[in-house]
């Protein structure tokens, strides 16, 4: 039984979506060591804004004390940057991650990811 694909839909999907693809796209190359799957896949990514051309990148971490967190992020600010074509700020966001927010939970099936 396969899970549908759910795209998180950002504010930039509505105001400029001329930019979600390569967004996304760069996004999609930053990974977390310890699951093996992208920032995108994993729906860290919560929301992208721009505002005077700056994007505001919301983000959550699987767990509040990822010791990969500080390189994540910085990553992700780069590859974001790339991206967007803009400067780029990030925002912790505060909720909990949970496998619910994957894009494709099917992914996790056992034995795909060891």
């Amino acid at each position: 039984m396969s899970e549908e694909i759910k795209e998180i839909q950002w504010t930039i999907h509505t105001t400029h979506p001329e930019t979600v693809k390569e967004a996304r796209a760069k996004l999609s190359e930053v990974i977390d060591p310890e699951i093996g799957m992208s920032i995108i896949q994993l729906g860290l990514i919560r929301d992208i804004e721009i505002e005077n051309n700056i994007a505001s990148v919301k983000m959550i971490l699987t767990t509040p004390f990822c010791p990969y967190g500080p390189a994540m992020i910085e990553m992700t600010k780069a590859k974001a940057t790339e991206g967007l074509n803009m400067p780029v700020t990030i925002n912790m966001g505060m909720e909990m991650w949970d496998f619910s927010m994957m894009e494709d939970p099917s992914a996790l099936d056992w034995g795909m990811y060891a």
